[in-house]
């Protein structure tokens, strides 16, 4: 541990060795918040996703530029089906601590893949549309995209939430219990899906109560349905009990002489319409999958197309996702007052010439605009003495690098494009040299370093 004072490190005293600052309370919070941390290692490990979300809450809370915590917080945030959350800590994460930072691979994993991109993206716009349905109370057309969401992305716990919530508004308790447990697999303690789960519960009987219901009642097949007839319980005796089995005895032996014969022609014949019913079913089943098959087909081949057609689309969002992400690094170094001018500079040339002239938004030009004009002053001063001390220890690839630098931020640094003028020359490079010393002449002209560059110009000429 550091101070935060003067960045030496602390002892087991309460003051830093160091500056004398008063330590033990920043001390205190740091321990806080690397309790937090473990404990939503812990709750991490046994799948407690949202205890753990709650616990790097509150330790970054207490510790804003803990790394670990960002990084294991986009961690649980991509597990539970959050994407853009996820990269948002990670994002973060690079700009506190922009080297070694594992973060790197996370952001690298997502945007190196532009078909997980584009699939991530798709999940998000079906999601938001599932939304829109619920509001408008087109519920069957919510839960259609709430499926084709989970099937894309499995991981997405809102989404399963709102599929069994649908469920639920539905009455459909299996298919609502199934969503859940499968939402429980991921985040194993979210209080949200327990609750959907023992509103569910209580809706569903319990095993005792089925088979006690089966007891009490005549279950037998009726083609494809399952009948369940309650039992009639009534007892007979005594002279009732003669009587009908008088009845029953003669009734008997009235189908044995009269019916014999029909009664066997019926049974076979209804044998046979039986059989012809169960073919009938089995065969407008089979029609019914192969259509179903067949639109499934279409669908994937549509499918398919579109994902062509969005491939170089998605080749367009990675420059766009680091444009924007490069932009945010300026950014932040900026807000945060690090004062490393030459950092901000570096990730604002970083972002693609091309994007940023045709397919940038006006705000996103103003930004760029206005933090190079904040840094410019200083960005040109430094490259022009890093350059011209290249330039006089003869390190010309230094020198060229950094003048044509400072020339960019201050144009009217005519010292920088003339020195970057002799580099060129001393380098080699007569054309390049000439083409440099030109533009010195034009753009100063009546002065020493124009009279200099149009001798220098002469020379290589041979004049």
């Amino acid at each position: 541990m550091f101070c935060f004072n003067c960045g030496c490190r602390l002892s087991e005293k309460n003051f830093c060795t160091g500056c004398g600052a008063d330590v033990g309370l920043y001390k205190k919070i740091m321990y806080t918040a690397n309790r937090f941390y473990n404990e939503a290692l812990d709750k991490a490990k046994v799948r407690d996703l949202s205890g753990a979300v709650v616990s790097l809450r509150q330790c970054i809370k207490l510790d804003k530029n803990h790394i670990d915590a960002r990084n294991l917080l986009g961690l649980i945030y991509f597990e539970r089906g959050e994407v853009v959350a996820a990269l948002s800590e990670w994002v973060m994460s690079k700009n506190i601590q922009n080297e070694k930072n594992i973060a790197d691979d996370y952001i690298d994993m997502i945007q190196n893949n532009p078909g997980r991109l584009e699939a991530y993206n798709q999940t998000i716009k079906k999601y938001n549309m599932a939304l829109t349905y619920c509001q408008q109370d087109s519920l069957d057309l919510a839960v259609i995209q709430l499926k084709k969401v989970v099937s894309m992305n499995s991981r997405f716990v809102q989404a399963r939430q709102l599929l069994a919530l649908l469920y639920i508004n539905s009455q459909d308790w299996e298919r609502a219990k199934k969503e859940l447990d499968r939402a429980l697999s991921i985040d194993a303690n979210n209080t949200m899906t327990l609750r959907y789960l023992k509103e569910v519960e209580e809706m569903t009987p319990t095993d005792e109560e089925r088979i006690r219901r089966r007891k009490e009642a005549i279950v037998y097949q009726s083609g494809n349905d399952t009948v369940i007839q309650p039992v009639g319980k009534k007892e007979m005796v005594g002279l009732q009990t003669l009587i009908n089995i008088v009845i029953g005895v003669a009734i008997g032996v009235g189908i044995a002489w009269f019916l014999v014969l029909p009664s066997r022609i019926q049974q076979v014949q209804t044998a046979v319409n039986e059989r012809y019913r169960e073919v009938s079913e089995q065969l407008d089943a089979k029609t019914v999958e192969a259509e179903e098959l067949t639109t499934q087909i279409n669908e994937l081949i549509q499918e398919k197309d579109s994902l062509s057609n969005s491939l170089s689309a998605a080749q367009g969002n990675k420059v766009l996702i680091q444009a924007n992400t490069d932009l945010i690094e300026a950014v932040l170094m900026h807000m945060n007052g690090t004062g490393d001018e030459m950092a901000i500079a570096d990730a604002l040339e970083r972002i693609d010439e091309a994007y940023l002239q045709n397919e940038a938004t006006d705000s996103f030009k103003n930004l760029y605009q206005v933090l190079k004009d904040d840094i410019s002053a200083v960005v040109a001063k430094n490259s022009y003495n890093i350059g011209y001390e290249a330039f006089r220890t003869e390190d010309y690839d230094t020198a060229i690098e950094n003048l044509e630098r400072a020339f960019r931020y201050d144009p009217s640094n005519g010292e920088a494009l003339y020195n970057l003028g002799n580099s060129y020359n001393k380098k080699g490079d007569t054309s390049k040299a000439t083409e440099i010393y030109e533009q010195v002449a034009a753009l100063f002209p009546d002065t020493e370093k124009a009279r200099k560059s149009q001798n220098y110009i002469r020379q290589i000429k041979g004049e």
